[in-house]
């Protein structure tokens, strides 16, 4: 009996793992010297492209893992559709606050914000991609199903990181690493994804169509003088200048002044604002004295990437997509698929009722208290990993006693299902020389414009995989 020819899934599922590991046995073929040096060219490259990160004041290299991790082009092109969709709904947040009372309930604003948002948000701003966004999530690529291994953990719409790091880290693993496993592993084919500074610029000269003012001057806003993160912008407006001759400013919001209708920073005008700053931080900035008119000039007239909308980047959100009736209430019954398959049940931490992971209704506390092990708790408006619990790395008591102290709290909490976090085996370097497998776990964070799709992937011995929280950075990059 003939049997029939495997599907074109069936043979995506063979070939993605059968890729990452030849990756992985090249590596492991080469020489320990050259290995060696290959890590010291590394280590060049981080220093050379200041990849640093502030803790307290302290400046530390960030760790960069030598082995890429492979994805097909097939699946490229998924990611990139399921993240353009994604990316699609959370535009459509501030209209749902502002409409929708439930919504409102559940995307709470302090009142500054939203006094800012209903002052500011206007038609026109609906009208346009007003958001520069990076959509983390887990997925194993070299798994057999890998698409069932997709799953979204949070959005990060304002002021996102990586955008230097990601295409600083793929260009020292394309420089000293990619000549080696090509070397030993010729049918492996791999290069570099769109570039995150690239779809980043390709955002900003958009917008400055869409409010019209095409060439515009644009101007990279954040807390300048903080040492604290991630320094990215000071390298973003570098990177602009010397690959495209495009002068871009870098300037802490109370270096802007409002002169007869128009921002300026010094002497020149500013178009267009690509921020790092929240609204609460410049509310706070006016009740100390410090005139941010020129901020809320610009956001009201939709020359902020992202905009005033962005403020609703809450973790609870994904309330929104993952309780049926929101869900099919705002958004096309595609989408609804996307989010049913690909985003992570997420509730906001209240003694209240709703409807749990399979469907049924039920008490949400209940439920939480119940079952610790396949749940988190984080912050709804935290970053950095801080304060996110992992139900299974906790006692029962201490899980009970962090709800508790979430639900007295005057900072909202939500509770998300537990993702199958993926781990990547990476060929470590020891002391002596040798190579040995370590086991990391990795998240990734999708950058996307129409252009294309830039992956930041961190990685950490620790389940809380952030950079904040000192894990590394892999490269992921396309094999051909």
């Amino acid at each position: 009996m003939t049997l029939p020819a495997p599907s074109h899934a069936e043979t995506i599922g063979l070939h993605a793992p059968m890729v990452a590991a030849r990756v992985r046995q090249a590596l492991y073929a080469v020489p320990a010297e050259r290995l060696a040096q290959a890590y010291a060219a590394m280590r060049e490259g981080s220093a050379a492209r200041h990849l640093d990160y502030f803790f307290d004041g302290r400046v530390e290299t960030i760790r960069v893992f030598p082995c890429p991790i492979p994805i097909l082009p097939e699946q490229y092109e998924y990611l990139h559709q399921v993240v353009r969709t994604l990316h699609g709904a959370v535009l459509r947040l501030p209209d749902l606050y502002l409409g929708d009372a439930d919504v409102r309930r559940i995307l709470r604003l302090e009142p500054e914000e939203d006094t800012w948002l209903r002052e500011c948000w206007t038609p026109s701003h609906g009208a346009t991609d007003h958001l520069f966004d990076r959509l983390d999530g887990l997925v194993d690529y070299s798994s057999a199903v890998w698409k069932e291994t997709l799953a979204f953990v949070e959005p990060n719409l304002t002021g996102v990181g990586g955008l230097h790091l990601v295409p600083a880290v793929e260009e020292i693993v394309d420089e000293a690493i990619v000549p080696l496993v090509a070397e030993r592993a010729p049918e492996v084919a791999l290069k570099r994804l769109p570039d995150a500074r690239e779809l980043l610029l390709a955002a900003l000269e958009r917008h400055l169509v869409a409010v019209g003012r095409p060439g515009g001057t644009i101007c990279l806003v954040e807390p300048k003088y903080e040492e604290e993160g991630i320094d990215e912008q000071r390298r973003l407006v570098e990177y602009f200048a010397r690959a495209h001759g495009r002068v871009v400013f870098h300037a802490d919001p109370k270096e802007l002044d409002l002169r007869e209708g128009e921002v300026f920073l010094g002497d020149a005008r500013v178009d267009l604002v690509y921020r790092d700053y929240s609204v609460l931080d410049l509310a706070e900035l006016e009740a100390e004295g410090t005139d941010v008119r020129a901020m809320r000039r610009l956001f009201r007239e939709n020359r902020v990437l992202s905009s005033i909308g962005a403020e609703l980047d809450h973790k609870a959100c994904w309330e929104l997509f993952t309780d049926p009736v929101l869900a099919e209430r705002h958004f096309t019954a595609a989408e609804c698929r996307v989010f049913q398959r690909h985003v992570l049940w997420t509730r906001l931490l209240a003694d209240r009722r709703t409807v749990l992971p399979g469907g049924t209704e039920g008490d949400l506390l209940e439920y939480a208290r119940r079952e610790r092990e396949v749940l988190v708790l984080k912050p709804s408006r935290g970053y950095g990993g801080d304060g996110v619990l992992l139900g299974q790395t906790v006692t029962q008591s201490a899980w009970e006693g962090a709800l508790d102290t979430a639900l007295a709290d005057t900072e909202l909490w939500v509770v998300q299902r537990l993702g199958q976090i993926p781990v990547v085996e990476v060929p470590t370097l020891t002391t002596e020389g040798a190579l040995e497998p370590a086991a990391f776990y990795h998240v990734m964070g999708f950058a996307s414009g129409p252009e294309g799709l830039a992956i930041l992937a961190r990685a950490s011995q620790r389940q809380v995989v952030n950079v904040a929280q000192r894990g590394g950075m892999c490269a992921v990059m396309l094999a051909g």
